[in-house]
């Protein structure tokens, strides 16, 4: 399906704009030394969405650092992705601030 835009060029800017200064969170997955990596990247790839590599490049950045942003995205979004992730026994918080 092609889709055609019917913005003006300033208008198509002003709509970017709206966009990347949107309220985003970020979803902090949490290192511990209860989970396996494979557990953690389950997790990833069937609650966040994460393609295989991208799920074990997290785990390994969480392992390694401590904690890593694993989805970015409006609150609302992220809030029924850090429950899953809780169930599954991982550690994940939502910050609106990246530190």
């Amino acid at each position: 399906m092609i889709l055609f835009s019917t913005l003006t060029e300033e208008e198509t800017l002003v709509a970017d704009e709206l966009v990347s200064t949107a309220d985003v969170s970020f979803l902090i997955l949490h290192n511990d030394d209860i989970n396996t990596f494979d557990h953690v990247i389950a997790c990833l790839v069937q609650i966040c969405g994460h393609e295989l590599l991208q799920a074990e490049q997290c785990a390994m950045i969480v392992h390694t650092k401590g904690k890593a942003i694993v989805k970015t995205a409006e609150k609302e979004l992220l809030i029924p992705m850090k429950t899953a992730l809780l169930d599954e026994g991982l550690t994940a918080t939502i910050e609106s601030e990246r530190k």
